[in-house]
């Protein structure tokens, strides 16, 4: 059993170490570091990508504008202006109570 935990433990502190080892690696490029130059068949390549998305456009057929709330309204139809309001008529009730 102690053998085993020892195993264990060293495998444990081992990958923790390697772990932090690898986080040390040189990573993406970083802002203002140049990219290494491309060759002349990733140029083609890269062209040739970019001719095929430019087609890929032209075969998105035109989308017409659409209205979510066009059946809830008439087309001819203009909002209507708020009314003014009314002013309230004053009650027998409401008037009897201030007299007094």
């Amino acid at each position: 059993m102690r053998i085993l935990g020892r195993i264990l433990g060293g495998a444990a502190v081992a990958a923790l170490l390697g772990g932090s080892a690898l986080a040390q690696q040189k990573g993406p490029a970083r802002y203002g570091e140049e990219d290494k130059a491309k060759t002349a068949a990733e140029i083609a390549a890269d062209k040739e990508v970019e001719r095929a998305y430019r087609r890929s456009l032209g075969n998105i057929p035109e989308q017409k504008s659409t209205d979510p709330w066009g059946t809830m309204r008439g087309d001819s139809a203009a909002p209507k202006a708020a009314a003014p309001a009314k002013p309230k008529a004053k009650s027998a009730e409401g008037a009897a109570s201030k007299a007094k």
